[in-house]
C-alpha cells in the first residue's frame, strides 16, 4: 500500500489561533483558510511511500531525531505566497513566513542527507524539491477566478509583520489523504528531538 507521506513540524494551540485570527482581517479575500488542524510547516515531503519504505522512514527519523536539539521556531511575517513571483503571475496563498534559524535549516538539512542509505526514501523525497528551503505556513488557499474578477484596489495589500514563537519538541511523520472536504493530514509518527 502506498502513502502519501510528508515530515512537519506541528504548533502549538495557541500559536494555530493566533494565526488564523487574521482571517477576520481580510473578509473580502476570496481565499480558503486551512483549518486549525492543518496547520504545520513542512519540512520534506516523501510523496508516494510503501509500507516498507515507511518502516525505513521512521528508523531513519528517529536517528535523526536524536542529532537535534529542541529549538524556538519563529514566524515573522504574514504575506501572500509564493514569494517569488514572475512578472504578471497572481499570488494563489496567504502564508506565514518563518525565521531561518540555524537549528531549523540544520534539521531540515540533515531530513535531505541522511548518509546512512543513499538510496533512502529520505533522499528521494528532498532530490524532487526543486526550490530551496523556505519555511512558512499555508494559511489561506486563494480562489483565483474570483480574484481575478476584483479591481486592483479592492485587493488587500498583505504584508503583516507578527511575532510568534514557540519550541519545537518534535517532528512528525505525517500522511496527506485527498477528501472531497480537502486534504486531511494524520500523524503517523511523532519523533523527539533529542535523546529525552
Amino acid at each position: 500500500m502506498l502513502h502519501r507521506i510528508f515530515i512537519a513540524i506541528n504548533l502549538p494551540e495557541r500559536i494555530k489561533e493566533k494565526l488564523l485570527e487574521y482571517k477576520n482581517k481580510w473578509p473580502e479575500l476570496p481565499a480558503r483558510w486551512t483549518t486549525k488542524e492543518n496547520l504545520h510547516l513542512t519540512l520534506a515531503f516523501l510523496g508516494n511511500t510503501s509500507d516498507q519504505e515507511l518502516v525505513e522512514v521512521c528508523a531513519l527519523l528517529e536517528r535523526v531525531g536524536e542529532r537535534h536539539n529542541p529549538f524556538s521556531l519563529a514566524f515573522t511575517k504574514i504575506t501572500y505566497g509564493p514569494l517569488r513571483l514572475r512578472p504578471g503571475q497572481a499570488p494563489k496563498m496567504i502564508w506565514a513566513i518563518g525565521e531561518k534559524s540555524t537549528e531549523l535549516l540544520a534539521l531540515q538539512n540533515d531530513i535531505g542527507e541522511t548518509p546512512e542509505h543513499e538510496a533512502s526514501p529520505l533522499r528521494q523525497g528532498s532530490s524532487e524539491a526543486s526550490q530551496p528551503f523556505s519555511p512558512h505556513l499555508t494559511l489561506a488557499r486563494l480562489k483565483t477566478f474570483e480574484l481575478q474578477r476584483m479591481e486592483l484596489e479592492e485587493i488587500p495589500d498583505i504584508s503583516e509583520e507578527i511575532s510568534l514563537s514557540f519550541e519545537a519538541q518534535s517532528m512528525e511523520i505525517m500522511e496527506s489523504q485527498l477528501k472531497r472536504s480537502g486534504s486531511q493530514y494524520t500523524v503517523l509518527q511523532s519523533i523527539p528531538l533529542g535523546n529525552n
